[in-house]
């Protein structure tokens, strides 16, 4: 296909409202200012948007909505993974009627499918849609990885056009680059502090939790990167590593979502049972920002 996944995409939290319910007006400037710091894409209802806790209607609304905003300034990737094919169908077609530009889809969690049965889950879905489909792994929140060998089987159909691996495997990662060479396939990075090792190895790019926080950091990354700077990606990479690292401050997403709060971006609580930062915690990750240069 022509479509290329390439660049910083950040991975959108939800914006809620006090209630619980999507927050538009929220949502709107949100994918403003991600699209304004640089960002190549936007990906919504991913894991960092919680998308386990939204109904199916509730993801098509975000669809709609994030696609309307970005109007057509970068892609608009859409999450549609679920547990059994026929869902991830359904969420497809909506992510389809609402014109994104492409989706990702999680590989099923609780259960454990084969290879073959995750082989065959994708195939059917790519035939379901004329989107282009990224896979996405992410076996430390699912239980299910997708192997080397399965990935370079998919990369043969035609509207599967990548990859995200948030496995946190370097090794994993760049097999799915060597065993993709010479495809229409891309690979791109989900574990934040590997983007510039990405790049290095052959990766296009990253769907990443911390460009939510600080865009332009990570958009530097990539295209500094892309400029031939080689050592103003690196020196951006490891100046953002201390955010990704503090993920463990809090339950993902809550360091996220309390980060953007301390910059002043509305982007509401998490789901419960997902709660608020101690006020330790917090302490903690406003020295992180502020040391980064992102807080004042």
């Amino acid at each position: 296909m022509a479509f290329i996944p390439k660049g910083i995409i950040p991975a959108m939290v939800t914006p809620l409202t006090k209630d619980g319910k999507v927050n538009e007006k929220a949502l709107r400037k949100f994918a403003d200012y991600l699209i304004e710091g640089g960002s190549h894409g936007l990906f919504v209802v991913g894991t960092t948007g919680e998308f386990y806790g939204l109904s199916p209607e509730e993801k098509k609304e975000l669809f709609e909505i994030t696609v309307d905003q970005a109007r057509g300034r970068v892609p608009v990737y859409a999450g549609t993974g679920a547990i059994t094919t026929r869902e991830v169908i359904l969420l497809t077609r909506y992510a389809e009627e609402a014109k994104v530009d492409a989706v990702s889809v999680l590989t099923p969690m609780f259960i454990s499918p084969s290879q073959k049965e995750l082989i065959e889950h994708y195939t059917a879905i790519a035939a379901s849609t004329r989107l282009p489909v990224l896979l996405y792994n992410n076996p430390p929140k699912t239980g299910v990885n997708l192997a080397a060998a399965t990935v370079a089987k998919l990369a043969e159909v035609q509207n599967i056009v990548g990859v995200k691996d948030s496995s946190g495997d370097f090794t994993l990662t760049g097999e799915y680059i060597r065993l993709t060479r010479g495809k229409d396939f891309h690979v791109l990075l989900g574990r934040d502090t590997l983007i510039h090792a990405g790049l290095c190895y052959g990766g296009r790019g990253s769907i990443a939790a911390c460009a939510n926080v600080a865009p332009r950091l990570v958009a530097d990354i990539y295209d500094k990167y892309a400029a031939g700077d080689i050592k103003g990606s690196l020196d951006a990479q490891f100046k953002l590593a201390p955010l990704r690292i503090a993920f463990n401050l809090g339950t993902f997403p809550a360091v996220i979502k309390e980060s953007l709060e301390l910059l002043g971006i509305d982007a509401g609580a998490c789901m419960a049972p997902v709660g608020p930062m101690s006020a330790e915690e917090k302490q903690q990750l406003r020295k992180i920002l502020t040391d980064m240069g992102l807080l004042k």
